[in-house]
């Protein structure tokens, strides 16, 4: 496990397909928590998000951007049934993208957040946590 000190980022086109596959932001935070499922290099990984009730087989992939223990940006999801990987042009676009997003200062990623360019996740309170077991 990472731990509460990793600072976890979603882009806008993130947000919206994490919306539409049903996941909160407590799933959010505890998928990029884990080890991650591969790693493609430049700071890009691949994360498995399962549904609810199912594995991770038939559930959808997130593509992000992770400097581990610091900060992991959301920058893309799909549904596993609907696209089997990236391709390799897409791969570089994503790497650039990381190597932009994890250059960021805490201060620029902030300000991103306060614009409304990124979506801050946050996991819930442990005392919430608690009480839903």
């Amino acid at each position: 496990m990472i731990g509460e000190k990793l600072r976890v980022l979603a882009s806008k086109n993130f947000m919206r397909f994490a919306r539409s596959f049903g996941a909160c932001q407590q799933d959010l935070w505890e998928a990029v928590q884990e080890k991650p499922d591969a790693d493609l290099g430049g700071g890009v990984f691949k994360f498995r998000h399962a549904r609810q009730g199912q594995g991770t087989s038939g559930g959808a992939r997130a593509i992000v951007a992770m400097k581990v223990a610091r900060r992991a940006v959301m920058m893309y999801g799909f549904n596993k049934k609907d696209m089997g990987n990236i391709r390799k042009d897409e791969l570089k676009e994503f790497k650039a993208s990381a190597k932009i997003y994890l250059g960021f200062s805490d201060e620029q990623i902030s300000e991103l957040v306060r614009k409304r360019v990124l979506t801050e996740i946050m996991p819930e309170p442990k005392s919430v946590r608690q009480a839903k077991e």
